[in-house]
């Protein structure tokens, strides 16, 4: 049997303690027809992961943050540590998510150390790479994900991690210009390729594509082989989008 299709909502730094459990519990309520043939995750910001979580309980979707330290405890002000993660029920974490990396900083080798701190702690990353628009206009799209890849072998080649990769051209994120199914097709055969490579077996791992993902532009998306779901920014702030880009990942899935 092939693995599900998964499709994570990244809330970013949106909601509020009053808003996030009904968009939650809305979204859970629209995804009752498609709950068997796709994996689904929300990830609130930290402060409304509790809040949030009681409307996802016994519904199929799991709870997922947006960050996650690289070290266990200890005076990380500001910082949340796997630990906390899992006890406030999470299954997943979104790591190197382009904003990290372009606004604080994120390097390749503190977004792998995040990643095998998640996956010692037993969540399972959704790691994300891409490129600039700079990066892809000078042919460097290839040189730039191969880069990112590099210091993620290590997680990608452990069983049972669950790790999952994200593709998301930073040109495309929140920009309402998302990559076509052929640019999105190549990337994702280029990053299996690179790590199949690597000598890491690909077979079971899932690439999502994320960047300006709708519900009108995600079936074309989803058909393409090599997509297996997607990481979605703003569309999954309104319920009936979200579960519509859900509902064409379910309709996708290929045996």
């Amino acid at each position: 049997m092939s693995i599900p299709p998964l499709v994570v909502g990244n809330w970013k730094m949106n909601g509020s303690p009053a808003s996030a459990p009904h968009l939650a519990g809305e979204t859970v309520s629209l995804l009752s027809a498609c709950r068997d043939r796709v994996e689904v995750a929300l990830c609130p910001p930290t402060p409304l992961l509790a809040l949030v979580s009681p409307s996802l309980k016994g519904s199929g979707v799991a709870l997922g943050a947006q960050d996650v330290s690289q070290h266990p405890d200890g005076a990380f002000t500001g910082e949340v540590s796997v630990r906390l993660l899992r006890d406030l029920g999470c299954r997943w974490v979104i790591v190197g998510h382009s904003e990290r990396r372009a606004l604080l900083g994120e390097s390749n080798e503190e977004v792998a150390a995040k990643a095998a701190s998640a996956v010692a702690g037993g969540l399972q990353p959704i790691l994300c790479v891409g490129e600039t628009l700079a990066e892809r206009e000078a042919g460097a799209t290839e040189a730039v994900l191969a880069a990112q890849l590099a210091p993620l072998g290590e997680v990608l080649s452990q069983p049972g991690a669950g790790a999952v990769l994200a593709y998301e051209p930073v040109w495309a994120i929140g920009t309402g210009r998302s990559a076509s199914p052929e640019q999105a097709g190549a990337v994702h055969a280029f990053i299996r390729a690179t790590l199949s490579g690597r000598g890491i077996d690909v077979s079971g791992l899932r690439v999502l594509y994320g960047g300006s993902v709708k519900p009108d532009n995600a079936a074309a998306l989803f058909s393409v082989a090599g997509i297996d779901g997607g990481l979605i920014g703003g569309a999954s702030l309104k319920a009936a989008d979200f579960a519509a880009i859900c509902l064409a990942a379910a309709a996708a899935r290929r045996s």
